[in-house]
């Protein structure tokens, strides 16, 4: 998917119609910059590409939380994929139908499984037997019964990152095949649950169809047996994983997608569920960050801007890629530079951040315009996993949030500040003096 909706316009950055400039000055940097135009556009393309399906497409909220950002997604159809308290406590914060709400992760506590029963979610996707036995007998105990999707694992490879492969054997998620079927046929052992679902998620930022395509096969046999012998399944949760273009990636369009996956699920008397996150966030988002200095050293140049791994940690813990580019292009731009013949008008740079790490970076051996302090940057494709992951790491405040649509924007989450750090301290009567 492209960011069409984060273009220059007379040598200046906008966002749809508004100038990442005049937000900077208003909102300040580093800040998360949002389009509600490429967000929504998002969503709706996915929902036109499988409409044969007619899913329910749960937006995963653990790429970006923010209640406006989801709410706008809810406004338009979507429900919301979980994985903590926290996040439930968020979509119903929005008005978010229950029954529009799946509840996934490995690691459920008593306190959330049994806000999600009184709350009446749409389904608990599960991840073990241990899980399985905990969830009946706190539904039995407050006198519930949940639907439940067995989350199953393929065993099927990406060609994604290490970290974010989740249907491959020595991951932590799901249950193998044989368990799921023995699961199902042990399922009196289960009275306060309705076992009538799978799900299959094989991880993130997935950008060629055959592992979807390799695991939804395995899946839909596996239900195919079930039912042969006599086991009722209704819903199929697909998961998420569908890849963007940070740098050079050619993603899967929806429509490749549905083009993919439809043939194997239609007709299957299944209702669908998708779980996309960083498809419909990830290129509707940028990091907007100001440079604090110009360090020359014998090896390197380094770029130091405001923005941190503290704000954007991809880079660092994944060695993600993240595409950076001027605010403002001057007469020094690459692509200018190139069409002059002059390429020592570009510098191969290091843009860090202010953390005392050696990690601390967002971008390495960059080819970026002679910068100067105080210039504006656009850390691209950061909506999905971005303030998210975000920390408090050497005691800096997180960046703002700004949503923009159309000719107007506003701050959708405040800068925290200096008090925000240490809300919830004290110290107690015995170190006090």
């Amino acid at each position: 998917m492209n960011m069409h909706d984060f273009v220059y316009r007379n040598g200046e950055m906008v966002c749809e119609k508004v100038s990442l400039t005049r937000v900077a000055q208003e909102a300040g940097t580093p800040c998360y910059v949002y389009s509600f135009k490429t967000l929504v556009e998002h969503l709706q393309k996915l929902q036109r590409a499988l409409r044969e399906l007619d899913p329910l497409i749960c937006f995963s909220m653990k790429s970006n939380s923010n209640l406006t950002l989801c709410k706008a997604l809810v406004d338009c159809g979507a429900g919301l994929d979980i994985v903590s308290g926290g996040e439930l406590y968020r979509a119903l914060k929005i008005g978010t139908d229950p029954q529009k709400i799946v509840f996934a992760g490995v690691g459920k506590s008593d306190e959330e499984i049994k806000e999600a029963l009184h709350r009446r979610i749409l389904f608990f996707n599960v991840e073990s037997i241990p899980e399985l036995e905990r969830i009946n007998q706190i539904a039995a105990q407050e006198r519930r019964r949940p639907n439940i999707a067995l989350r199953v694992n393929p065993n099927v490879e990406s060609s994604t990152h290490h970290y974010i492969k989740t249907g491959v054997g020595t991951s932590k998620f799901g249950l193998d095949f044989e368990t799921a079927v023995k699961l199902f046929k042990e399922k009196r052992k289960y009275p306060s649950v309705r076992l009538v679902g799978i799900h299959v998620h094989i991880g993130s930022q997935i950008t060629e169809s055959r592992p979807f395509v390799q695991a939804l096969r395995k899946t839909v046999d596996l239900i195919e047996e079930l039912k042969r012998h006599g086991h009722w399944i209704g819903w199929l949760n697909i998961g998420g994983g569908l890849g963007i273009i940070y740098q050079r990636e050619t993603p899967l369009t929806p429509r490749q997608f549905a083009d993919a996956v439809v043939p194997i699920l239609k007709g299957k008397g299944l209702r669908i569920i998708l779980e996309p996150g960083r498809f419909i966030s990830g290129n509707a988002g940028i990091l907007l960050t100001r440079v604090q200095y110009i360090k020359e050293t014998p090896a390197k140049q380094f770029v130091i801007v405001d923005a941190s791994m503290g704000d954007l940690i991809r880079p660092s813990l994944y060695g993600a890629y993240h595409k950076i580019v001027p605010v403002i292009k001057r007469a020094t731009d690459p692509s200018t530079a190139l069409r002059a013949g002059d390429r020592r008008r570009t510098t191969a740079v290091d843009v860090v951040g202010p953390i005392c790490e050696s990690g601390d970076f967002l971008g390495k051996d960059r080819e970026l315009p002679g910068l100067q302090q105080g210039d504006l940057l656009a850390v691209m494709s950061a909506g999905a996993y971005g303030f998210t992951m975000a920390s408090n790491y050497n005691s800096r405040p997180r960046p703002a949030e700004v949503m923009v649509k159309g000719n107007r924007f506003a701050v959708i989450r405040q800068r925290e500040t200096y008090a925000d750090l240490i809300r919830g301290e004290n110290i107690p009567p015995f170190i006090a003096r």
